[in-house]
């Protein structure tokens, strides 16, 4: 087999080999930081009923949800062979969405699988239609 021959075998599998990496679907770890809160009918409202809509939004995605003292919720999401927890600290002015652990999501310190973003970006979106009903 010529030299050009190989190198041409060499780089396919090359290129075949990266483009089936899981690194190449991760991207930065989307942590929400300090949402203000409102409400349609802008009025004020309280630590426990920012608890009861985060609850409610994270149970309609499948997110187990758990109290771990006052003015903070962990959530737990289990899909497939995945498992992403975060933590939610709240109060009646706002709330953020904060990574705090995950099993097959290629974390690496700072990057993720992109399909951890988009949950906690549908989370987000879920908590706020929520808190818009109050």
């Amino acid at each position: 087999m010529s030299t050009k021959k190989l190198f041409i075998i060499l780089f396919l599998i090359a290129v075949v080999a990266t483009t089936g990496c899981p690194a190449s679907r991760t991207a930065p770890v989307y942590n929400i930081s300090n949402t203000p809160i409102s409400s349609v009918s802008n009025r004020s409202v309280s630590s426990a009923e920012v608890m009861k809509a985060i609850k409610r939004a994270g149970l309609g995605l499948g997110w187990r949800m758990a109290e771990k003292g006052p003015g903070k919720l962990e959530g737990t999401l289990h899909v497939r062979k995945h498992m992403a927890k975060i933590e939610i600290p709240y109060n009646s002015s706002g709330y953020s969405i904060t990574y705090k652990d995950s099993l097959e999501l290629n974390y690496d310190g700072a990057k993720i699988h992109n399909n951890y973003n988009g949950w906690i970006q549908n989370l987000d979106r879920a908590i706020q239609a929520q808190l818009s009903a109050l």
